[in-house]
């Protein structure tokens, strides 16, 4: 063990506390930020010939328990094991990535918080792991040496801070450094205290988002170099920006067109734009739910933790493949045939699955192709979308259905009353209503319960032919199930047309945009920024709905990088409110 007593958590954690409450509204004078108005600024920037797009404004966020831990594996490497836990994390107009201005951190968080960064920095500077992290020999192990702590502090805190860090930041970590060596009589554990305290500073837990005037535009304003390309690459591969992405915020190139615009495309063409893409569509459809979902062990025995985190994994890997491996259209995630499996997802699909070997290693997921007449189409028919959307007992039809909408089509469903009674949906074994679609036509003559079984149910009970783990059935207590509906007036009889219906309403691709570009700059649009997603859209259809394409329009917007002024704020039109 590197720490041979308990240290004190640092006040800069506890200050961390206090930032954590902020929202992206309330942030106008830390760390040099200008006003942050409530809304993206009403002043426009052709980005490209005849478009424009709105000035956004500077937020504070706290990393995602995905971003810390990516962080820390491209830093130091993937074998570090972070031994510990995120408190609960915030979702906001459907995004954790917007919930993340408004986190929290509570006091058993930063405890977590402090162990992590201790066991992390044990790790990283054991004996048989520190050559690779460390950039020069002390010249004694039991005596502190100022010039070579410098040297690992300053290249480490770069990448930890996302930023240089300031002579009065080193020369603080450094006497850290000497102090603790002097006590302990071990230089490395002194940097190890020190490299822990790091871990647990707000610059490092959150990402503050800088201001800077815009030499560009008179009176404008723009996110400083670091910001920009902390937000660049935390969008593009949720992590830290690696070496050459800081370098050209240091020097001020990432402020020209044509280095951002080489960046951006050096970005899109890495591997690692696999983890960015996953992490949006891990977010956007609430895949991190799996995590607690559960079913009766009676009813579902096939359904299993180990299942619950495999269908996670298998719509994220279909959605990799799709768009990424292969660049494919967006509406193809809907009508796809494909997928992978594992052997124990394929005992729950009712498919064999035999595992195989890569390059000498066993690879239990496999890619699978289902046949023309199988129920299996697209998203909606993954286990991962039709168990989280049930009931731990029961299918449900109007979660389904209402998931679809919020999910997928950016359209909230109002929750039920009160004091709504639930008796005759609940009771599958209802002789009289031995359907789903029975039991809801009954229940939803209660007059407050109609209007939104109205938009829900026509779509889930599409889905009805999978139970509530998304095994498939044809029968429900004796009687063949009725998977006919609709969708905004557009009939379908089977998942399979129900999956062709989606992909071709305008209202799903639009959801897309306006999700990923609330994702990007870590702000839900609103009606000031009508024209920039008006924009976007128009470019996602010329594209072919391709999804890099899209993240690659967004990046280039000047609502990317530009922030909004004081006065801009002042004058800019009131949101509307429906």
């Amino acid at each position: 063990m590197l720490f041979s007593e308990r240290k004190v958590i640092p006040l800069a954690l506890c200050g961390a506390l206090a930032l954590a409450a902020f929202s992206a509204n309330a942030a106008d004078d830390h760390q040099g930020l200008a006003s942050s108005p409530e809304r993206a600024g009403a002043n426009s920037k052709i980005v490209e010939p005849g478009t424009t797009a709105q000035a956004g404004r500077p937020v504070i966020r706290r990393l995602t328990s995905d971003q810390y831990a990516n962080s820390i594996a491209d830093i130091f490497g993937p074998g570090i094991n972070l031994g510990g836990r995120f408190d609960p994390e915030v979702r906001k107009s459907g995004l954790i990535a917007l919930g993340s201005s408004e986190a929290t951190v509570t006091a058993s968080g930063i405890e977590q918080f402090d162990n992590m960064a201790r066991k992390i920095a044990e790790q990283v500077l054991e004996k048989s792991a520190r050559a690779s992290v460390m950039p020069c020999k002390p010249a004694a192990e039991n005596a502190p040496d100022p010039a070579c702590a410098k040297m690992f502090l300053e290249r480490v805190g770069r990448f930890l801070y996302r930023r240089t860090l300031s002579e009065q930041e080193l020369t603080s970590l450094v006497e850290l450094a000497n102090s603790t060596t002097g006590t302990t009589k071990d230089f490395h554990q002194g940097l190890a205290r020190t490299l822990a305290n790091m871990m647990v500073s707000p610059s490092f837990l959150f990402r503050f988002e800088k201001i800077e005037a815009d030499p560009d535009v008179p009176g404008g304003l723009r996110l400083d170099g670091f910001s920009k390309a902390a937000r660049l690459s935390f969008f593009m591969w949720n992590s830290a920006p690696d070496a050459l992405l800081l370098d050209a915020a240091a020097n001020g190139s990432l402020h020209k067109d044509a280095e951002f615009r080489r960046q951006v495309d050096r970005m899109l063409a890495s591997k690692r734009l696999e983890s960015g893409v996953r992490a949006f569509f891990d977010d956007m459809l609430n895949l991190d739910q799996m995590e607690t979902a559960s079913k009766d062990s009676d009813l579902y025995p096939e359904f299993t933790p180990a299942v619950a985190k495999e269908a996670r994994e298998e719509t994220l890997r279909t959605i990799a493949q799709i768009l990424v491996a292969e660049r494919g259209d967006y509406r193809d995630l809907f009508t796809t045939r494909k997928t992978f499996l594992t052997p124990t997802l394929g005992a729950l699909y009712g498919v064999p699955v035999v595992t195989r070997s890569v390059i000498g290693q066993p690879d239990s997921w496999v890619p699978y192709e289902y046949a023309k007449d199988s129920p299996r189409v697209g998203l909606l028919a993954q286990v991962s979308f039709l168990s989280l959307h049930s009931h731990p007992g029961r299918s449900s039809a109007t979660l389904r259905g209402k998931a679809l909408r919020e999910l997928f089509m950016c359209q909230k469903v109002p929750d039920p009353p009160g004091n709504v009674d639930f008796t005759v949906v609940q009771q599958t074994d209802n002789v009289l209503y031995k359907t789903a679609r029975a039991r809801l036509d009954a229940h939803a003559k209660q007059p407050m319960c109609a209007g939104c079984h109205k938009i829900t149910d026509p779509i889930g009970l599409a889905l009805e032919g999978f139970d509530g783990s998304g095994r498939f059935r044809t029968a429900e207590n004796g009687e063949v199930i009725d998977l006919r509906g609709s969708l905004n007036g557009v009939a379908f009889k089977s998942p399979a047309e129900l999956g062709e219906v989606v992909s071709k309403n305008s209202q799903v691709t639009s959801c897309l945009v306006k999700q990923a570009a609330a994702f990007a700059t870590g702000s839900a649009a609103d009606a000031t920024a009508t024209e920039w997603l008006k924009y976007l859209n128009e470019a996602f259809v010329a594209d072919g709905y391709r999804f890099p394409g899209l993240m690659r329009r967004i990046v280039l917007s000047s609502a990317f990088s530009d922030v909004q002024t004081k006065q801009q704020a002042s004058i800019a039109p009131a949101a509307s409110g429906h």
